[in-house]
């Protein structure tokens, strides 16, 4: 695996505005203006089913923004540097966005029965070539009660 001899930057949690409204509700994800806004490659959306973990995966340029509007979705990102793991749980009961520059590996489980659904505001676009994958045994993680 490569080992990146630099500190990365630290990712970032920024709590998300949600505007109710007896007619629907709005949810915001990412601004132009926001920490964590670095530039628009593509915007896509995942699902993961409750009890199952995708991952591990480490993007070597691209910047994730994942923010949870539909279940609850934990993501552990594991800084190989210092061999720490920290999980963030987000979803309807914690709306935030969780940034991740390149350089992290990243797993995520679903958290809750129905849809969990994840989107990426992603500073790229897919490109096959610039993320890594590794066996979700290569980082232990420990699932939050």
């Amino acid at each position: 695996m490569d080992q990146v001899s630099e500190a990365l930057p630290a990712p970032l949690l920024t709590p998300l505005k949600q505007i109710f409204h007896p007619k629907g509700d709005v949810y915001h994800a990412l601004k132009a203006s926001d920490a964590g806004y670095a530039g628009f490659g593509e915007a896509y959306f995942t699902t993961v089913i409750e009890g199952e973990t995708k991952g591990w995966k480490k993007h070597l340029r691209m910047q994730m923004n994942l923010v949870v509007p539909v279940g609850q979705v934990c993501f552990y990102v594991h800084d190989e540097n210092t061999g720490m793991t920290t999980p963030y749980l987000l979803g309807t009961g914690n709306y935030a966005r969780l940034t991740v520059p390149p350089g992290y590996w990243m797993a995520f489980r679903g958290m809750s029965a129905g849809t969990n659904l994840v989107c990426n505001l992603a500073s790229i676009a897919h490109d096959p070539l610039e993320a890594m994958n590794v066996a979700l045994e290569t980082y232990p993680f420990e699932i939050p009660a």
